[in-house]
Protein backbone atom coordinates (compact mmCIF):
# COMPACT_ATOMS: atom_id res chain seq x y z
CA UNK A 1 0.00 0.00 0.00
CA UNK A 2 1.43 3.38 -1.01
CA UNK A 3 2.03 6.05 1.64
CA UNK A 4 0.90 9.64 1.07
CA UNK A 5 1.47 12.68 3.29
CA UNK A 6 -0.94 15.57 2.87
CA UNK A 7 -0.79 18.95 4.62
CA UNK A 8 -3.40 21.45 5.64
CA UNK A 9 -2.48 25.07 6.12
CA UNK A 10 -1.83 24.84 9.86
CA UNK A 11 1.82 23.74 9.64
CA UNK A 12 3.07 23.17 6.08
CA UNK A 13 6.72 23.30 7.14
CA UNK A 14 6.25 20.40 9.55
CA UNK A 15 4.44 18.37 6.89
CA UNK A 16 7.30 18.91 4.43
CA UNK A 17 9.84 17.85 7.06
CA UNK A 18 7.85 14.68 7.85
CA UNK A 19 7.54 13.80 4.16
CA UNK A 20 11.27 14.39 3.68
CA UNK A 21 12.10 12.14 6.65
CA UNK A 22 9.93 9.41 5.09
CA UNK A 23 11.47 9.89 1.64
CA UNK A 24 8.16 10.68 -0.05
CA UNK A 25 6.82 13.67 -1.98
CA UNK A 26 3.93 15.46 -0.24
CA UNK A 27 0.54 14.93 -1.84
CA UNK A 28 -1.10 17.77 -3.75
CA UNK A 29 -4.17 19.65 -2.57
CA UNK A 30 -5.59 23.15 -2.59
CA UNK A 31 -7.60 24.88 0.12
CA UNK A 32 -9.59 27.91 -0.95
CA UNK A 33 -11.38 30.53 1.14
CA UNK A 34 -14.71 31.65 -0.23
CA UNK A 35 -15.93 35.24 0.38
CA UNK A 36 -18.72 33.98 2.66
CA UNK A 37 -16.23 32.21 4.95
CA UNK A 38 -16.68 28.70 3.56
CA UNK A 39 -13.67 26.53 2.76
CA UNK A 40 -13.23 24.34 -0.30
CA UNK A 41 -10.68 21.52 -0.27
CA UNK A 42 -9.54 19.67 -3.39
CA UNK A 43 -7.11 16.73 -3.54
CA UNK A 44 -5.28 16.53 -6.88
CA UNK A 45 -3.90 12.99 -6.62
CA UNK A 46 -5.50 9.64 -7.29
CA UNK A 47 -5.37 8.02 -3.86
CA UNK A 48 -6.82 4.60 -4.72
CA UNK A 49 -4.91 2.04 -2.66
CA UNK A 50 -3.14 4.71 -0.61
CA UNK A 51 -2.54 5.00 3.12
CA UNK A 52 -2.93 8.75 3.79
CA UNK A 53 -1.61 10.71 6.76
CA UNK A 54 -2.81 14.28 7.15
CA UNK A 55 -0.48 16.67 9.02
CA UNK A 56 -2.68 19.30 10.64
CA UNK A 57 -2.38 20.61 14.20
CA UNK A 58 -5.60 22.35 15.19
CA UNK A 59 -3.74 25.48 16.23
CA UNK A 60 -5.08 29.05 16.00
CA UNK A 61 -7.35 29.79 14.24
CA UNK A 62 -8.52 26.52 15.79
CA UNK A 63 -11.98 26.22 14.24
CA UNK A 64 -10.68 26.98 10.75
CA UNK A 65 -7.90 24.41 10.98
CA UNK A 66 -10.29 21.84 12.43
CA UNK A 67 -12.69 22.30 9.50
CA UNK A 68 -9.78 22.04 7.06
CA UNK A 69 -8.84 18.71 8.65
CA UNK A 70 -12.38 17.34 8.36
CA UNK A 71 -12.70 18.46 4.73
CA UNK A 72 -9.27 17.08 3.85
CA UNK A 73 -10.23 13.72 5.27
CA UNK A 74 -13.49 13.68 3.32
CA UNK A 75 -11.68 14.62 0.09
CA UNK A 76 -9.13 11.82 0.62
CA UNK A 77 -11.86 9.22 1.07
CA UNK A 78 -13.54 10.45 -2.10
CA UNK A 79 -10.18 10.23 -3.92
CA UNK A 80 -10.07 6.51 -3.08
CA UNK A 81 -7.81 6.36 0.00
CA UNK A 82 -7.95 3.00 1.78
CA UNK A 83 -7.13 4.51 5.16
CA UNK A 84 -6.93 8.11 6.37
CA UNK A 85 -5.18 9.06 9.60
CA UNK A 86 -4.14 12.43 10.97
CA UNK A 87 -1.15 13.72 12.89
CA UNK A 88 -2.59 16.44 15.12
CA UNK A 89 0.39 17.25 17.36
CA UNK A 90 -1.44 20.16 18.96
CA UNK A 91 -5.05 19.25 19.75
CA UNK A 92 -7.24 22.34 19.99
CA UNK A 93 -10.12 22.40 22.51
CA UNK A 94 -8.05 20.18 24.84
CA UNK A 95 -8.59 22.57 27.73
CA UNK A 96 -12.36 22.14 27.40
CA UNK A 97 -12.25 18.61 28.77
CA UNK A 98 -14.96 18.93 31.44
CA UNK A 99 -17.73 21.20 32.66
CA UNK A 100 -16.64 23.84 35.16
CA UNK A 101 -19.57 26.25 35.38
CA UNK A 102 -23.02 24.88 34.68
CA UNK A 103 -24.20 23.77 31.25
CA UNK A 104 -21.01 24.22 29.26
CA UNK A 105 -20.10 22.30 26.13
CA UNK A 106 -17.30 19.76 26.59
CA UNK A 107 -15.42 20.83 23.49
CA UNK A 108 -12.68 18.20 23.66
CA UNK A 109 -15.23 15.38 23.60
CA UNK A 110 -17.21 16.93 20.74
CA UNK A 111 -14.10 17.43 18.61
CA UNK A 112 -12.95 13.86 19.34
CA UNK A 113 -16.36 12.59 18.23
CA UNK A 114 -16.17 14.61 15.00
CA UNK A 115 -12.68 13.41 14.12
CA UNK A 116 -13.61 9.81 14.93
CA UNK A 117 -16.25 9.88 12.18
CA UNK A 118 -13.77 10.78 9.44
CA UNK A 119 -10.43 9.29 10.50
CA UNK A 120 -9.14 5.81 11.22
CA UNK A 121 -6.41 6.88 13.64
CA UNK A 122 -5.05 9.96 15.40
CA UNK A 123 -1.45 10.79 16.27
CA UNK A 124 -1.18 13.55 18.85
CA UNK A 125 1.38 14.89 21.28
CA UNK A 126 1.40 15.98 24.93
CA UNK A 127 -2.34 16.41 25.35
CA UNK A 128 -3.28 18.99 27.96
CA UNK A 129 -5.11 16.20 29.76
CA UNK A 130 -4.00 12.63 28.86
CA UNK A 131 -7.52 11.39 29.68
CA UNK A 132 -8.72 13.02 26.44
CA UNK A 133 -7.37 9.95 24.64
CA UNK A 134 -10.40 8.10 26.00
CA UNK A 135 -12.76 10.54 24.25
CA UNK A 136 -11.90 9.06 20.84
CA UNK A 137 -13.62 6.08 19.25
CA UNK A 138 -10.53 5.39 17.12
CA UNK A 139 -6.97 4.34 18.07
CA UNK A 140 -4.81 7.17 19.40
CA UNK A 141 -1.01 7.34 19.33
CA UNK A 142 -0.20 9.74 22.16
CA UNK A 143 3.41 10.85 21.78
CA UNK A 144 5.50 13.04 24.06
CA UNK A 145 8.12 15.61 23.16
CA UNK A 146 9.49 15.61 26.72
CA UNK A 147 12.47 13.32 25.89
CA UNK A 148 13.40 15.59 22.96
CA UNK A 149 13.12 18.76 25.05
CA UNK A 150 14.91 17.17 28.02
CA UNK A 151 17.76 16.12 25.73
CA UNK A 152 18.07 19.71 24.48
CA UNK A 153 17.97 21.02 28.05
CA UNK A 154 20.51 18.46 29.24
CA UNK A 155 23.25 19.95 27.11
CA UNK A 156 23.42 23.11 29.22
CA UNK A 157 22.53 22.08 32.78
CA UNK A 158 24.31 23.30 35.88
CA UNK A 159 24.03 22.04 39.46
CA UNK A 160 21.83 24.93 40.60
CA UNK A 161 18.99 24.22 38.15
CA UNK A 162 15.52 23.35 39.45
CA UNK A 163 12.43 22.26 37.51
CA UNK A 164 9.27 24.24 38.20
CA UNK A 165 5.66 23.30 37.43
CA UNK A 166 3.74 26.58 36.97
CA UNK A 167 0.58 25.00 38.41
CA UNK A 168 -0.60 21.76 39.98
CA UNK A 169 -1.68 20.39 36.59
CA UNK A 170 1.93 20.42 35.39
CA UNK A 171 3.45 18.60 38.38
CA UNK A 172 3.42 15.17 36.69
CA UNK A 173 4.98 16.72 33.60
CA UNK A 174 7.71 18.33 35.72
CA UNK A 175 8.35 14.97 37.38
CA UNK A 176 8.75 13.39 33.93
CA UNK A 177 11.47 15.95 33.17
CA UNK A 178 12.98 15.41 36.61
CA UNK A 179 13.31 11.66 36.05
CA UNK A 180 15.23 12.33 32.84
CA UNK A 181 17.36 15.23 34.06
CA UNK A 182 17.87 14.19 37.71
CA UNK A 183 16.80 17.58 39.05
CA UNK A 184 14.62 18.62 42.00
CA UNK A 185 11.09 19.93 41.43
CA UNK A 186 9.16 22.90 42.78
CA UNK A 187 5.65 23.95 41.89
CA UNK A 188 3.35 26.95 42.00
CA UNK A 189 -0.05 27.06 43.66
CA UNK A 190 -2.27 29.40 41.65
CA UNK A 191 -5.84 30.55 41.16
CA UNK A 192 -7.06 31.24 37.62
CA UNK A 193 -9.66 34.00 37.22
CA UNK A 194 -9.85 34.07 33.41
CA UNK A 195 -8.00 33.00 30.28
CA UNK A 196 -5.38 35.71 30.91
CA UNK A 197 -5.63 36.43 34.66
CA UNK A 198 -3.79 34.21 37.15
CA UNK A 199 -2.96 34.82 40.82
CA UNK A 200 -0.14 32.95 42.56
CA UNK A 201 -0.84 31.74 46.10
CA UNK A 202 2.43 30.03 47.01
CA UNK A 203 5.73 28.63 45.71
CA UNK A 204 6.28 25.12 47.06
CA UNK A 205 9.97 24.22 47.05
CA UNK A 206 13.25 26.05 47.65
CA UNK A 207 14.07 28.13 44.58
CA UNK A 208 16.29 30.69 46.30
CA UNK A 209 19.61 31.07 44.49
CA UNK A 210 18.60 28.53 41.85
CA UNK A 211 18.07 28.85 38.09
CA UNK A 212 14.51 27.69 37.28
CA UNK A 213 13.41 25.66 34.29
CA UNK A 214 9.65 26.27 34.07
CA UNK A 215 7.92 23.46 32.16
CA UNK A 216 4.40 23.10 30.79
CA UNK A 217 2.62 21.41 27.91
CA UNK A 218 1.78 24.71 26.19
CA UNK A 219 2.27 28.46 26.20
CA UNK A 220 -0.91 30.25 25.16
CA UNK A 221 -1.31 33.86 26.35
CA UNK A 222 1.61 33.38 28.73
CA UNK A 223 -0.46 34.26 31.81
CA UNK A 224 0.42 31.12 33.79
CA UNK A 225 4.11 31.19 32.89
CA UNK A 226 4.53 34.91 33.55
CA UNK A 227 2.79 34.75 36.95
CA UNK A 228 5.02 31.79 37.85
CA UNK A 229 8.19 33.60 36.80
CA UNK A 230 7.24 36.71 38.77
CA UNK A 231 6.60 34.56 41.85
CA UNK A 232 9.94 32.77 41.42
CA UNK A 233 11.81 36.07 41.18
CA UNK A 234 10.04 37.28 44.34
CA UNK A 235 11.31 34.11 46.07
CA UNK A 236 14.90 34.94 45.15
CA UNK A 237 15.58 32.68 42.18
CA UNK A 238 18.40 33.58 39.81
CA UNK A 239 17.34 35.67 36.80
CA UNK A 240 18.60 33.20 34.16
CA UNK A 241 15.24 31.51 33.66
CA UNK A 242 14.49 28.83 31.06
CA UNK A 243 11.05 27.87 29.76
CA UNK A 244 10.29 24.54 28.10
CA UNK A 245 6.95 23.68 26.50
CA UNK A 246 5.80 21.39 23.71
CA UNK A 247 3.28 23.74 22.11
CA UNK A 248 4.03 27.46 21.69
CA UNK A 249 0.78 29.15 20.69
CA UNK A 250 2.07 32.59 21.75
CA UNK A 251 -1.30 34.26 21.14
CA UNK A 252 -2.29 37.85 21.80
CA UNK A 253 0.35 39.90 23.61
CA UNK A 254 2.32 36.87 24.82
CA UNK A 255 5.54 37.77 22.90
CA UNK A 256 5.53 41.30 24.31
CA UNK A 257 4.79 40.06 27.83
CA UNK A 258 7.69 37.59 27.75
CA UNK A 259 10.02 40.23 26.31
CA UNK A 260 9.54 42.31 29.46
CA UNK A 261 10.78 39.49 31.73
CA UNK A 262 14.17 37.97 32.46
CA UNK A 263 13.94 34.82 30.33
CA UNK A 264 17.21 33.38 29.06
CA UNK A 265 15.82 30.58 26.88
CA UNK A 266 12.42 29.50 25.58
CA UNK A 267 12.61 25.93 24.33
CA UNK A 268 9.64 24.67 22.31
CA UNK A 269 8.87 22.28 19.45
CA UNK A 270 7.73 23.05 15.91
CA UNK A 271 4.28 21.53 16.55
CA UNK A 272 2.83 24.98 15.81
CA UNK A 273 3.83 27.07 12.82
CA UNK A 274 4.90 30.67 13.43
CA UNK A 275 5.44 32.68 10.23
CA UNK A 276 6.61 35.78 12.12
CA UNK A 277 10.01 36.69 13.54
CA UNK A 278 10.38 37.53 17.22
CA UNK A 279 13.17 38.94 19.32
CA UNK A 280 12.47 36.35 22.02
CA UNK A 281 15.22 33.77 22.70
CA UNK A 282 13.19 30.93 21.23
CA UNK A 283 14.81 27.65 20.21
CA UNK A 284 12.70 25.08 18.38
CA UNK A 285 13.22 21.33 18.55
CA UNK A 286 11.70 19.49 15.59
CA UNK A 287 9.20 16.69 16.12
CA UNK A 288 9.29 15.75 12.41
CA UNK A 289 11.50 12.68 12.86
CA UNK A 290 9.36 11.38 15.73
CA UNK A 291 6.19 11.78 13.68
CA UNK A 292 7.85 10.17 10.65
CA UNK A 293 8.99 7.15 12.67
CA UNK A 294 5.48 6.74 14.12
CA UNK A 295 3.85 6.99 10.70
CA UNK A 296 6.34 4.50 9.24
CA UNK A 297 5.65 2.02 12.04
CA UNK A 298 1.89 2.29 11.63
CA UNK A 299 2.06 2.14 7.83
CA UNK A 300 4.16 -1.00 7.64
CA UNK A 301 2.78 -2.69 10.76
CA UNK A 302 -0.86 -1.56 10.95
CA UNK A 303 -3.03 -2.82 13.79
CA UNK A 304 -6.37 -1.99 15.38
CA UNK A 305 -7.40 0.51 12.72
CA UNK A 306 -11.00 1.61 12.71
CA UNK A 307 -12.59 -0.22 9.80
Amino acid sequence: MQLTILAGRANPALAEAVASALGVEPGRCTIEDFPDGELQVKVHDDLHGHDVYLIQPTSPPVSEHLMELLLLSDACHRAGAVRVAAAVPYFGYARQDRRVHGNEAVGARLVADLLSTRLGRIITMDLHNPAIEGFFNIPVEHLSAVPLLADALGRRLSENKILVAPDLGAVKLAQHYANLLKLPVAYIQKVRHSGTEVNVLNVVGDVYGRSPIVVDDMISTGGTMISAIEALLDEGCLPDITIAATHALMVGSAPQRFASLSVENILVTDSIYHPFETALPIKRVSIAQMLAETIKRLHYHPSSWKS
